[in-house]
Parts: C-alpha cells; structure tokens; sequence
C-alpha cells in the first residue's frame, strides 16, 4: 500500500506549510486524546457515463483506497459527508438502490464506526427512508437523519438539510428543488436543546454549506444557515462545522469557528485524482491531512 507521503499534494494554496488558521481554543483544553476522523465526500458512484469532472464508475475504486488508507491510519472513525451515491440517466429506484448498497459495502469495509451525512443525490430516485434502510451510522437508530454522538471526549453533531421549508423531506422524483434546502425549526430546536447538554468540543458535519455560499449563480447553503450559526456561536463550544456539496476547498472564520468544505471525491478519472482527509483534533489544534488532490491545513 501506498504511503501518505506518495498521496499528500504538498503544492498549491492550502499547504500546511503556509495556510495557518487561528482560532479561540480556550474552552477545548479538556481535549487531552487525540482523535483522527477520516473524511469524505461526494464519492457520486453510479454506472454511468462521465459528466463534466464527475466520473462516477470510478468512485467504487476511490472508495476503496478510503477505506484502506483509514484501516492502515488506524483512525478512530469515519465520516462521509454526503452525495455517498447517484442515479443513472434511467432515475430507476431498483438500479439506484443497487449503487447505494454497492458502495455502502465497500465503505463498510472500513474496520471501526463508520457515519453519514445525507446529501441531496442520496434522496434523488430513492427516498429518505430508503437510503436510510440501506446504510450503517453506527449505534444510530435507522430512522435517524440528524444525530449526535461522543468519542474520546468530543461532541459529534450530524445535521441533515434535505427538507422543504413546510418540513417535508426532499425527493427529487416529486419535484423538490436542490437549492431549496432547510434545516427545519424542528431540528434546529433539536440543535439547541444537543448543544445544551454538553461542555465538550464540539464538531458539526452537515452536507450543505451553513455559510453563506454562491457560485455562477446557484445557491449552496442552506435558507436558515444564520439561524444555525446563532445556536453554534451562542453555545461556545463549536469549533468547526464540516461540509461537502461544493466539490471544492474553502475555508471561511466567523465569529470564532471554522466552516471548512472538501473537494468531491468524484472528480476527475483514476486514483491518482482521489480526495479524501483525516482530521486530527486535540487540545488547542485541529489539523487537516490531505490525500492526492485533498490540501494540508492546520487551525
């Protein structure tokens, strides 16, 4: 197997060399352990032909270095971030539920707790349920969307922004509209009342942007992003919210936490062009580790 060193792109503008993000790590002390997440997004795998960057057949091999790196990090968890899977041009459930239970058993191969985040492709042909039914979140009811959960004394929240703004879920095949995402008050309430009970250092992971983000005229983030940002900067123990969507890097500080997205890791052909991180945090730092077209940054 390959090492990191063979993977890590060194170049380019988010190198740990120069990119240093600062921010208040005051109330994380607490953190003594350190914990190593491997991270994911937008793997996209369908039997269809390439469109644009996107080449979906090769996600199942992209998928499968994932997880082989992660066994051999030995991390303690992994996350992927959401769009885990497509549909072909025919939006045939049963085709489409095949692809989600392809790459779900690649992805379980991965030797330790294994999460989702539910991105918009994944309620495309296939409804909410369905994509639940068919996918692991370790020690997580089947029926839940978003979740919380602690590891080594870190706080995990898992939101889902897959619902129309009356509550519904979203399902492309009766119309919703992908730039249409909501958190809901109910989950947002559910949010407040997560954040309330804990003093750990807390990581969110959600598909969509909860930041403010546009590009070429399409809207990324969620409608109520503000009002989540309000519940995250009023519990003082948020220090980064982790998403995918974009297919692309950035890095945004406000008002103390960092909201970080990652490249897709559909994108361009082959496993040279794989993406994929592992997240350290401990005490006062947080570090991202990139994988081939994935960068180094550190907090």
């Amino acid at each position: 197997m390959a090492t990191r060193r063979v993977f890590i792109k060194n170049t380019g503008l988010f190198t740990l060399s120069t990119t240093v993000f600062p921010f208040d790590t005051s109330f994380v002390t607490e953190l003594d352990t350190k914990v190593r997440i491997g991270i994911a997004t937008d793997s996209h795998y369908a039997e269809r032909d390439p469109a644009g960057t996107r080449f979906y057949r090769g996600a199942l091999d992209k998928m499968g270095e994932f997880v082989r790196v992660m066994n051999k990090e030995k991390v303690d968890f992994v996350m992927h971030m959401g769009d885990f899977k497509d549909e072909d041009e025919t939006q045939d459930e049963k085709m489409t539920l095949r692809y989600l239970r392809k790459i779900e058993a690649v992805y379980s191969g991965f030797d330790g707790p294994r999460y989702h985040c539910i991105g918009n492709h994944d309620v495309d042909s296939i409804t909410k349920t369905q994509f639940l039914e068919n996918i692991e979140n370790t020690g997580v009811p089947k029926e839940k969307s978003y979740y919380s959960f602690d590891h080594k004394g870190l706080h995990i929240i898992v939101l889902d922004a897959n619902y129309n703004k009356d509550g519904t879920n979203h399902y492309f095949l009766k119309g919703a509209d992908w730039q249409d995402t909501n958190l809901t008050d109910q989950q947002l309430d559910w949010l407040e009342e997560d954040l309330k009970k804990t003093s750990k250092p807390t990581l969110v992971f959600c598909h969509h942007p909860l930041f403010e983000f546009r590009r070429e005229g399409y809207k990324f983030h969620i409608n109520d992003f503000k009002k989540a940002q309000r519940l995250l900067e009023k519990s003082g123990t948020v220090l980064a919210v982790l998403q995918g969507h974009v297919h692309e890097e950035r890095y945004s500080s406000i008002n103390g936490i960092q909201y970080i997205t990652q490249n897709g890791m559909v994108d361009h052909q082959g496993l040279e062009n794989n993406s994929f991180s592992i997240l350290e945090v401990q005490a006062g730092k947080m570090q991202l580790y990139g994988y081939k077209r994935a960068n180094d940054v550190a907090f």
